[in-house]
């Protein structure tokens, strides 16, 4: 489920409302950069999730499509909370799937296959909770208590579903 690397969009800092360039030397809040990765990751998550919320097939049709309707509930409310959490550090948060996807690092999923497709949600949950496990530690060195109370949710949350996920393989 890899894809090229986008340049990441990097929010504004609160006395610049425009977007900055990837290449921009204007300093910016670098807890704010990484929250803005987990959103993009988090968000993209979701979108995929919910995907297989529609077309999961097969034996396991009804457990999957029920845990995939709680877990893209759940990653848009993450989303929505780690986005909000960028505006309360006075950045702006991304206004645009464009820039979502260019601070997100997920892939396709597979076009078929439940446990192909079971395999790689497993895999980017477990990817998105290293993203935030990175995010916490910067946080923490700027001692931003509540964007590492976040992030540490967040990184139990996905580390949670991995597990779920790996265990409804029988794994």
């Amino acid at each position: 489920m890899n894809k090229p690397k986008a340049q990441p969009h990097l929010p504004s800092s609160s006395t610049n409302t425009a977007p900055l360039a990837a290449s921009a030397t204007i300093d910016v809040n670098p807890v704010v950069l990484h929250l803005t990765k987990v959103l993009g990751n988090t968000y993209s998550l979701g979108v995929t999730t919910h995907g297989a919320h529609w077309n999961v097939t097969g034996a396991g049709f009804f457990r999957l499509h029920a845990a995939f309707d709680a877990q893209y509930h759940e990653l848009l409310e993450a989303a929505d909370e780690i986005a909000e959490r960028i505006r309360a550090l006075g950045a702006k948060a991304p206004v645009s799937m464009r820039q979502l996807l260019e601070n997100s690092s997920l892939g396709d999923p597979p076009a078929s296959g439940d446990t192909d497709l079971v395999r790689a949600l497993r895999d980017d949950h477990r990817m998105v909770s290293q993203l935030c496990h990175e995010a916490l530690k910067v946080a923490d060195e700027a001692k931003d208590a509540v964007s590492v109370d976040l992030l540490t949710g967040r990184a139990r949350a996905h580390d949670k579903t991995a597990w779920m996920l790996t265990a409804s393989l029988g794994e």
